[in-house]
Formats: C-alpha cells, structure tokens, sequence
C-alpha cells in the first residue's frame, strides 16, 4: 500500500481546513501549515518510534508526522477538552487509531507519570509555550538519547536559546534544520 504524502492527503487537508473553520488552526494556507509540520517529521531520526506532540491543539504537527511517517506512534496531548475531543473524532476519520493517542492532561502531571516518564522517543513542539517551559517538559517525557524539535521563529530572530541553561535541562544545544530546532536529550 502506497503511502500519500501529507501535502497530498484528502483526509488530513479536510481535517485541517476544518480546524481553521472553527478557530482552532491559524489563517495560513493549510499547504503551509503541513509544509511546516512537514520539517517536524524529517527532523526525525530514522530510529524513532514513539513521539509526543506537546500542546497539540488542532494536531499539527502530530498528526502530520502520523501520516509522513507511518512507523511512528504519535501521542497527542493537550489539557483542552474541547480540542482533544476534536482530536479523537480527526484521529478516527484519518483511521489512524493504532497508530495515534490522544490524552486530555496538563503537562506537568502527563510528563510525571511512570508510565510516561522518559518513555518517548522523541517529543515536538510547534507553539507550546516559552522556550525554557517547553525544553523543561519535554525533556521529561524523552528518553536519554532522544531528541526535541521545536519550531523556530525566522532566520535573522534573536536566538532564543542563549540565556537559557540547557544542561541543566539535561539537552545538547540546539541543531536549526529548517523552521525547526532539534535538541539531543543527554538527561544529567
């Protein structure tokens, strides 16, 4: 069975046009939203397997990823209801239920579950929170030798990172592949 790219596929597009209809998604072209989730998906190592999606909103870039890379399982968090339900309902029509999990939890009690705890592969970010918050969270729920990628804001920003101690959040300095930012987690 051929695999549809994401920028190509009818079900993510109509689910993404819709999560722009109701407020959910912004007001870029939806070909642009999935080129940038795009970068989320082939920021990936080949190795990884499991990834959580921080602040998944509308699902971008999880459920980009879900589809681009199929042998990954995605798990969508975010602490809204109302989104995650929407989530639930778009995982569904993408059938992609064995594949992505969606939970409806606060990060700061998803990220200190045993169960979830330093379990993922990899953890993505597109518009979580500040920069330290997100590095902090993520690198909770990351295993040793994992990675974070975080979207960044233009080439020619300031860099957002050099004030911030990132080995005692336990992750390597920041790699800019694209319009994100990659981070290899070194837990102390």
């Amino acid at each position: 069975m051929a695999v549809v790219p994401p920028e190509e596929h009818e079900g993510l597009i109509r689910v993404l046009t819709e999560a722009q209809r109701i407020g959910a998604l912004g007001t870029q072209p939806i070909v642009d939203i999935i080129a940038h989730a795009r970068s989320f998906a082939d920021a990936l190592p080949p190795t990884t397997t499991s990834c959580v999606d921080l602040g998944s909103g509308a699902g971008v870039p999880g459920l980009v990823i879900a589809i681009a890379r199929p042998n990954i399982h995605i798990t969508l968090v975010d602490r809204r209801s109302k989104r995650t339900d929407t989530l639930q309902r778009a995982v569904r029509s993408l059938n992609l239920e064995n594949q992505v999990n969606v939970v409806c939890a606060d990060i700061e009690r998803f990220a200190q579950q045993p169960e979830t705890k330093q379990s993922f592969d990899a953890a993505c970010a597109r518009g979580f929170g500040p920069p330290e918050f997100t590095l902090k969270w993520s690198a909770r729920l990351v295993k040793a030798g994992g990675v974070i990628v975080v979207s960044e804001p233009p080439l020619g920003s300031p860099d957002r990172w050099k004030d911030i101690d990132l080995h005692s959040l336990g992750v390597s300095a920041p790699t800019r592949l694209g319009p994100v930012a990659m981070f290899h987690v070194e837990h102390l």
